[in-house]
Parts: C-alpha cells; structure tokens; sequence
C-alpha cells in the first residue's frame, strides 16, 4: 500500500530541504502560490520565516488549513449577507 504522505525537495532560502506532505497538501500549496503568482519555494521560503516552532511540515499544514478555513468563513459571511 502506498503512503500517502510525498517527501520532496525543496529550495528554501537558498537552502536544499525536504518536505514530508500528504497530497493534499502539496495540491493546496501550489493552488495558493498559484493565487498569490508565487512560487512553491517563495510561499514556504513565507512560512517558514513566519513559524514559531515546530518543524516546517506541520507549519505548511498549519498554513494550508489556516488558509482554506479563512476562505470558507469569508464564503459563508458572503452568502448571509443581505443584497
């Protein structure tokens, strides 16, 4: 069976590192960048600078849902306001 989580490599900061993520993430990273006219590498290169602790895959899925969830609330804020 194969795992669902993709190791990849990954230039951040001019440094070489590999970045252990499900799938979903990975489609969710470049859907963001892609929004943002970002590369993959600049929007972590973002994340990381950002994160307090933790290592930077949890802080790219922390992001990722952050992101999408803030998406979903303005969406519902959006749909109950009166026209």
């Amino acid at each position: 069976m194969k795992s669902p989580v993709v190791n990849r490599s990954i230039v951040v900061a001019g440094h070489k590192t590999s970045v252990s993520l499900e799938e979903a993430f990975w489609n969710g990273m470049k859907e963001i960048s892609g929004l943002r006219d970002m590369t993959l590498s600049e929007l972590v290169g973002e994340i990381d600078s950002n994160r307090q602790q933790g290592n930077l895959s949890s802080a790219i899925r922390l992001f990722v849902l952050d992101y999408f969830r803030s998406r979903a609330m303005t969406a519902a804020a959006e749909s109950k306001a009166p026209i």
